[in-house]
């Protein structure tokens, strides 16, 4: 025990040295004060002595601290320099490589217990509460935890409209239950003062993580508090680099670790494992476990010492049980019964003589004065407490599953009932249920399966879709994180038969949903190989046990029927355990069950859950329900596991009809493009017009950019995604001087010349010197607008604007033509070198872009030896004469493909080969792209 009476001489008034007797009633107990979670025994309320009848909502006896807290407060008013005031107290505990700061004493001395804990800069502060009033006897402690991180804490606000913090979010619910699972089996039986934990992270320095903090902090601020508990709790992770366990990893650190492991445990026994690994051999993880127990061995022994200085005595005398006299009438009263009905293997059936024998229960009891009358009304008063007003975080609890906060409070002592050694439903230790799985049953969804094992059955639906699909996430970091895989858990009460209500996911099912996400995210493909967006909704259909890991298999078997091409298959199974066989009549040897149903979760000892494959385990989850559990058996019970999984995967092998294994005609098509980064704000556009033309005018469903030249485009159809991956290639492509364009359009005129659309988007200048062989005093008096025209590339300055030429490609172009007193000195050394006579053996092409989107090569070698004009004297050669003069004999047709980037320049071409071009139909009928091809 915690309880130290000696260090009550910190205290010279002892914050509660008297109790008064009040009777509450209903109308004047305050309703927050009455429990949600009610026990169908709720009239049972019997003091420590003998057999006393009380009404179901009223409270007689109960010890009330208000009166003697109120009178303290008034001594502490009228003596400011009283000894009865809070000292400040701190400790540094060694924990891995570095120390914990602990504080208490100087925030929050007005909670029952109240610390902060320090790790560098991040701080976490954690405090204890309890109701003045106890709460009616209940089957669970009625322990609430919240925890929040407040942006504050990284110096910034919320990305949302809201900039208050305010829901609890996915992740901090998580560590919601990491504090809650590991303390609520240290509670003593019997207290039932509602209890509050609440953890804030105030700082925040992005390298020490704050949910094992929290977890600590937590433990040692019920230690330090009023509120009964066996043991002092804390909490580590443990990480795993290259063969070094390390102990509080810093973020930094846990980028390389193969193993998230989060261990939570006393000084002697550990009681709640999770964490995720990439296949990490049983062994590996026992090693951890180790590690990771012996600090928290460390940890647990500080707090002790600082318990004995600054602990508040405990609360014992608040800790009411029934009378020993009635677990004894009851089991004479249901013993044989109830191991008969234990027996029925069908938990429908089994649940209906369970509530028939405790109706005869509570009617003689009733008869022998335990009961009044007016009281016995348990069925009547089930449903309408399912629509109580409720809190936020308060959950139904429905029959088949039991998890946090789920923990039935057990009789300190039991007659012994051999049973064999056999289970409720007749099953061996390390036996299965029957198993039986199917793919394909949805045909409109992209990928489904139904997974059976027993009475348990997952439907698991998988949703493909692009980036914008992906889960976003504000968090601590300052960047929003965007999750492309997500699992998603639903678990309504038609799943156990039950009425309930439906609303928001609960934690238990937010718990689940991330565990089995996390159990089969190391199987999924790079987002290069498989650029999708997964969306797995798993909705529990039937349960009686272990449905978080039928999700595991069912969402490992709808994956591969959606065609996401998965490393290999995972499957999951949850392990139980009986501690004290004595107790039913064994030789005391703990027993591991494997496959357990609800029964055996909700009667026994330990919950354990192991997903992986053959070779190593990808997740873990174990709650502890007794005092803890030690290596040896958690050995014993991986190995167990990891022929339970074995077994599970060769059945899963069995699925009739089998998974597809390829991509549904109904999910949606993904083409990844390669651009240069810089061409990336040509595809969006002034605020975002260009791209959203793109997707108006093709009928995409949507065009991700990203800034490393990534292009994501996401369509119902080919025929969608063929028309914007041209016009993208397109706005991207790289011109090179010399490029010829044919059949391009005259978008607009200028009074220097006229803008010519060579690609969709791609606007080049023809500057009214190049447009005709002869002078022009205006640009319309050769063309207008619409006219389509053929162009060369002359000219890319260094904004990348383009100088086009249409007289080059003219014939009889004369030399001395007016026209040359026209152009700039630039434009003509830059026409002129552009030009350039290629060398010889080098070869000379013509496009032409017929109207059907086809490219026509007309390829021909020219003569062998070719002279080279003189740059700065001779006039410029004519390619147009060349090209009238090429014989239609070789034409290559070929389907359109988009153009890829190309260097600025052109390069010299070695002897026998040419430099080729060819085309991508547009809408508009005109583009290009620019290669290489080898003349035969």
């Amino acid at each position: 025990m915690l309880a130290n009476p000696s260090c009550s001489s910190l205290f010279k008034t002892p914050c509660y040295s008297r109790t008064v007797t009040l009777t509450l009633t209903p109308s004047n107990c305050p309703r927050r004060l009455l429990t949600r979670k009610k026990s169908r025994f709720r009239s049972l309320l019997l003091s420590s002595s003998s057999h006393i009848i009380l009404p179901t909502k009223t409270f007689l006896g109960a010890t009330i601290r208000a009166g003697a807290a109120f009178q303290e407060h008034q001594a502490l008013d009228s003596d400011s320099d009283s000894d009865c005031s809070p000292h400040h107290y701190s400790i540094k505990i060694p924990v891995g490589d570095r120390h914990i700061l602990v504080e208490t004493g100087h925030i929050g001395r007005q909670a029952s217990g109240a610390v902060t804990v320090t790790d560098g800069e991040t701080i976490v502060y954690t405090s204890v509460c309890m109701a003045d009033v106890p709460s009616e006897p209940s089957d669970f402690f009625p322990l609430f935890v919240n925890y929040q991180e407040r942006f504050s804490a990284a110096g910034r606000t919320s990305g949302g409209f809201f900039k208050r913090e305010g829901r609890t979010k996915d992740h901090e619910v998580l560590i919601c239950r990491l504090i809650d699972r590991p303390l609520r089996p240290t509670m003593l039986k019997g207290f039932n003062h509602e209890t509050q934990i609440l953890s804030w992270v105030l700082s925040y320095d992005g390298l020490h993580s704050p949910d094992s903090l929290a977890v600590t902090a937590a433990g040692i601020a019920v230690a330090l508090s009023e509120v009964p508990n066996s043991k002092a709790v804390a909490g580590v992770r443990i990480g795993l680099v290259g063969d070094k366990y390390i102990v509080n990893p810093t973020s930094k650190e846990m980028e390389e670790s193969e193993l998230d492991l989060l261990l939570a445990g006393t000084d002697n026994a550990i009681l709640m494992i999770e964490g995720y690994c990439n296949f990490l051999p049983e062994e590996k993880l026992l090693q951890a476990v180790e590690v990771g127990q012996d600090a928290v061995r460390a940890i647990c022994n500080e707090v002790e010492a600082l318990v004995k200085k600054c602990g508040k005595p405990k609360m014992l005398d608040a800790i009411k049980l029934p009378p020993p006299e009635l677990y004894k009438h009851v089991e004479e009263i249901a013993g044989d019964e109830l191991v008969k009905i234990l027996q029925i293997r069908n938990k429908i059936p089994r649940r209906k003589a369970l509530t028939s024998l405790e109706e005869k229960v509570l009617t003689i009891l009733t008869e022998n004065g335990y009961v009044e009358t007016d009281t016995v009304s348990g069925a009547a008063e089930t449903l309408p407490d399912l629509f109580e007003d409720e809190d936020e975080d308060e959950e139904v609890v429905v029959d088949g599953e039991v998890d946090e906060g789920d923990f039935h409070i057990k009789p300190n002592s039991r007659r012994s009932t051999p049973l064999g050694g056999r289970r409720s439903d007749g099953r061996a230790l390390d036996e299965i249920r029957p198993i039986n799985s199917r793919c394909g049953l949805l045909p409109r969804a992209h990928g489904s399966a139904l997974f059976t094992r027993g009475e348990t059955q997952s439907l698991a639906v998988i949703t493909l879709g692009d980036r914008q699909m992906a889960q976003r996430i504000d968090n601590l970091e300052g960047a929003d994180e965007l999750k492309r895989f997500y699992l998603q858990y639903s678990f309504p009460p038609s799943s156990v038969g039950e009425v309930g209500r439906i609303g928001a996911p609960t934690r238990r099912e937010i718990g689940h949903g991330v565990l089995a996400e996390r159990a089969l995210e190391p199987v999924l493909p790079s987002e290069d190989d498989f650029p999708y967006t997964i969306r797995v909704e798993s909705t529990i259909t039937e349960s009686n046990g272990s449905s978080s890991m039928a999700s595991v298999c069912g969402g490992c078997l709808a994956l591969q029927d959606a065609g996401v091409p998965i490393k290999c298959s995972i499957a999951g199974i949850a392990m139980g355990m009986v501690l004290d066989t004595q107790e039913f009549g064994g030789d005391g040897t703990p027993l591991i069950l494997s496959d357990i149903i609800g029964s055996e979760d909700a009667s026994g000892d330990m919950d354990f859950k192991v997903a992986g494959n053959e070779e190593g385990i990808t997740a873990f989850q174990m709650d502890i329900k007794v005092g803890g559990i030690t290596l040896p058996i958690m050995r014993k019970a991986l190995l167990q596991a990891r022929d339970g999984r074995k077994h599970i995967l060769a059945e899963m092998l069995k699925c009739s009809p089998p998974p597809l294994k390829r991509l549904s005609k109904y999910a949606p098509l993904i083409h990844i493009m390669k651009v240069k980064p810089e061409k990336v704000n040509a595809i969006i556009g002034s605020g975002g017009k260009k791209v959203k033309s793109i997707i108006e005018e093709t009928g995409v469903e949507a065009i991700d950019t990203q800034d490393d030249g990534i292009v994501k485009i996401t369509a119902k159809d080919l025929s969608s995604l063929e028309k914007s991956k041209a016009i993208i290639s397109n706005l991207t492509m790289v011109p090179t001087v010399g490029d010829i364009y044919r059949n391009c359009e005259i978008k607009s005129i200028a009074p220097y010349g006229v803008f010519v659309e060579i690609a969709p988007g791609r606007e080049g200048l023809c500057h009214i010197s190049e447009l005709t062989s002869n002078w022009l005093a205006k640009a319309e008096d050769a063309v207008k607008v619409g006219d389509r025209i053929d162009v060369k590339l002359i000219e890319v300055n260094d904004k990348g604007q383009l100088r086009l030429s249409r007289r080059v490609l003219l014939p009889n172009t004369e030399p001395d033509s007016p026209n040359v007193k026209q152009q700039t000195d630039s434009s003509t050394k830059d026409i002129v070198a552009s030009q350039k006579a290629p060398g010889k053996g080098s070869a000379k092409k013509v496009v032409n872009i017929p109207k059907d989107g086809l490219a026509e090569k007309n390829i021909e070698q020219l003569g062998d030896k070719i002279s080279t004009p003189n740059l700065e004297s001779a006039p410029e050669s004519n390619p147009s004469e060349d090209d009238a003069q090429l014989p239609q004999k070789k034409f290559i047709r070929r389907l359109v493909s988009p153009a890829r980037d190309r260097p600025d320049t052109n390069k010299d071409k070695s002897k026998g080969s040419s430099k080729a071009v060819s085309s991508v139909s547009s809408k508009d009928e005109n583009s290009l792209v620019n290669g290489e091809a080898k003349i035969g």
